[in-house]
């Protein structure tokens, strides 16, 4: 990438995302959300940040549901805000963080078809990153073939879909298998992509993609034990690239339990930190658990790498990093949330702290 010409095309919206990145909830501003007592306590805490204008009319007494959604609400704003704002190649740079979303959104229009249920009703259960022109029309679709069609034809994931799935893979018992496969193959498109960007961009994406790369890697492995997946299609879900690839993840589709994943990622100093103190065997989940997870250790590894995309210039890794600070952020909101309407203030401060 030429830095010569970044801020011709992407230097207001590097400074407006900048700009987001300083909105963001900072410590002392936590303490504050932890020492409440109520959950109109919390939104009047929440009134000096970003989320104000879009909580200031919710009615009392207010769901943590709710909040999350206006939550939500927030940062879709700010995002479709770059994308209305953004040309060429940047926009393509924001698509692609999309389609992350857009397959969660279809995995769960193919589930309501294959459970007949409405797929309008579920329209209103997608993440609002991940709607898509075309997306109305899946709705039509009465059969897991007819929404198969729909969807290799009429939506930016056909690619996706034409190379990995068929019509047949489509049922209840492959759907986590087809979620995994999707997410595999969009991760290894964007990290080419971010590649083709050149540097700084290709570096910065490098660290964080692989980071998410080996977080579903050992997701896939310890999730697999105790199910019919055997350990060749174990394999095949695992993404190419990170860490651990090719020869850690040659090792773990042969493992069996735990403890065996965990002999293999000690062998790795950027992980062999992270096991001390983590309970491999509780389920992952953020920061709620009663232990703390090896996906609690994820979540800070990554938003560490995230805030250090910040300390360059001239790269487009700042628009994801924020995303997913934000992301982190307002799981961090939620989960105070919670632990304020269910009178459970001795676990109110396992959050990932970002600032």
């Amino acid at each position: 990438m030429n830095e010569i010409y970044f801020n011709a095309y992407a230097g207001y919206l590097e400074g407006v995302v900048r700009g987001y990145r300083d909105g963001l909830i900072t410590a002392p501003q936590y303490l504050n959300l932890t020492q409440c007592e109520t959950m109109d306590d919390l939104k009047l805490q929440l009134a000096t940040t970003d989320y104000a204008s879009f909580l200031q009319n919710e009615p009392s007494p207010m769901s943590t549901s709710t909040l999350s959604a206006r939550c939500t609400d927030a940062l879709v704003a700010e995002f479709q805000y770059l994308q209305q704002n953004a040309a060429e190649p940047i926009s393509k740079f924001l698509d692609y963080i999309t389609y992350g979303y857009m397959i969660d959104n279809v995995i769960l229009l193919i589930t309501g078809t294959l459970h007949e249920r409405d797929t309008h009703d579920l329209l209103e259960k997608c993440h609002p990153l991940g709607f898509f022109d075309t997306m109305p029309a899946l709705c039509v679709a009465t059969t897991v073939q007819d929404l198969y069609s729909t969807v290799l034809v009429d939506s930016p994931l056909a690619g996706y879909f034409r190379e990995c799935l068929s019509a047949e893979d489509l049922n209840e018992l492959n759907i986590e298998i087809i979620r995994n496969t999707l997410h595999k193959a969009y991760l290894e498109d964007f990290y080419a992509y971010c590649q083709s960007l050149g540097e700084p961009t290709a570096s910065i994406m490098s660290d964080i993609l692989k980071l998410e790369a080996d977080r579903r890697t050992v997701n896939i492995t310890i999730n697999s034990f105790g199910t019919e997946l055997s350990k060749d299609d174990r394999a095949k879900l695992y993404p190419r690239l990170g860490n651990m690839y090719p020869e850690a993840q040659t090792r773990l589709a042969r493992v069996d339990d735990i403890d065996q994943v965990k002999a293999i990622l000690e062998q790795y100093s950027e992980y062999k930190s992270m096991l001390v103190g983590v309970s491999l065997g509780a389920s992952s989940g953020g920061a709620g658990a009663n232990d703390v997870t090896l996906e609690d250790r994820f979540f800070v590894r990554e938003v560490q790498f995230n805030k250090d995309s910040f300390e360059q210039q001239f790269h487009y890794g700042v628009f994801y990093s924020w995303l997913r600070l934000k992301e982190q952020e307002i799981r961090n909101v939620v989960w105070v949330a919670e632990c304020i309407s269910q009178q459970q203030k001795d676990k109110i401060n396992n959050y990932t702290s970002i600032y």
